[in-house]
């Protein structure tokens, strides 16, 4: 395989690793918080209901994780296409 093959398939991967991620981001922040926040609105959740819960909590929690999992899928990317640190 050559360095440019590699290079663009290494590429592929985190270009469709951070589209998942922004993908998701938007799902919880602006999806749940706002857009389907009417439909969501009679599930309780610590005593608010859920719509309120992403508006205020969920999406930033949601945005904590997506942090560490793009920090761990990356260094697992990088160990797979020999760019990782030594």
């Amino acid at each position: 395989m050559s360095q440019k093959t590699d290079n663009n398939a290494y590429w592929a991967a985190n270009i469709r690793l951070v589209t998942i991620c922004l993908v998701i981001w938007a799902l919880a922040s602006y999806g749940f918080a706002i857009l389907l926040r009417p439909l969501i609105s009679g599930i309780a959740v610590g005593g608010t209901d859920l719509g309120f819960w992403f508006a205020q909590q969920g999406s930033i929690l949601v945005f904590l994780v997506l942090i560490f999992f793009y920090a761990w899928r990356m260094n697992k990317l990088d160990k797979e296409h020999g760019v990782d640190e030594q």
